[in-house]
């Protein structure tokens, strides 16, 4: 039985595939002359970006790159000096992609851009952007708006991790320093609060025995007072009133 649609002979196959090649040859000897002008680059806000259908498409990358619109999801970036450290964007990311390594500062180390007081040391800062989705919820959350999207959309590797892009710029001493800083503080803090119990311990011990030394006080004694007898010509008038 002969199927239907293609041509199952061995000459009618060579038959059909000259046919195809044919067609589509055509098609290219048809954009042969058109393919002479290079088209002109346009961004795709543009109105007249879809007009142009003909001419050269090939851009030679990456010396010529296409542009790219300005608010799209690229590269994250974070500018390290408005950032607070607060931690937002790493709870927000639903793939887990910020890891942030903060460090209490004993005092205020700076401030933002904006004027936001910074008391947060980023001993870690770093994205993965090989596990990023460009969901945007970061740049949304921070309070600061250090964390951005670039327009740095080409940074293939040959290693996946250099994708992972660290930001911080502490050195290991000022890491160091800062956390021997912070847990002195903390020293010294649980220090003042143990000084502050023992004292009122010791306040609460003398009061008690003050109190223990002083005389106690004699309890007033109870005296029943006699109880009033009645008349007896009120108890005569009251058994005639009886008969």
């Amino acid at each position: 039985m002969k199927r239907k649609g293609a041509n199952n002979t061995y000459f009618g196959n060579i038959t059909e595939a000259f046919d195809t090649l044919i067609t589509g040859l055509k098609t290219t000897w048809k954009h042969i002359p058109l393919a002479r002008k290079k088209r002109s680059l346009e961004n795709v806000d543009s109105e007249k970006y879809f007009e142009k259908q003909e001419g050269l498409f090939t851009v030679q990358y990456p010396r010529f790159e296409m542009p790219v619109p300005e608010k799209g999801r690229y590269q994250l970036h974070n500018e390290i000096e408005d950032c607070i450290v607060c931690d937002k964007c790493a709870k927000v990311c639903p793939v887990d992609c910020i890891d942030i390594e903060p460090v209490k500062a004993t005092e205020e180390i700076g401030k933002t851009s904006d004027g936001t007081p910074k008391r947060i040391h980023a001993a870690k800062f770093d994205i993965d952007m090989a596990k990023c989705c460009f969901c945007g919820l970061c740049t949304t959350v921070c309070p600061t708006e250090c964390l951005t999207m670039s327009q740095d959309y080409d940074y293939s590797t040959f290693d996946i991790t250099d994708h992972n892009f660290p930001f911080s710029k502490m050195t290991e001493k000022e890491i160091s320093d800062a956390k021997a800083d912070l847990e002195k503080a903390m020293e010294e803090k649980a220090a003042m609060a143990r000084e502050k119990a023992e004292s009122r311990a010791t306040s609460e011990s003398s009061e008690k025995s003050a109190d223990s030394t002083k005389p106690k006080a004699a309890k007033p004694k109870f005296i029943p007072r006699p109880m009033k007898k009645k008349k007896e010509g009120n108890n005569d008038d009251n058994k005639k009133e009886d008969k």
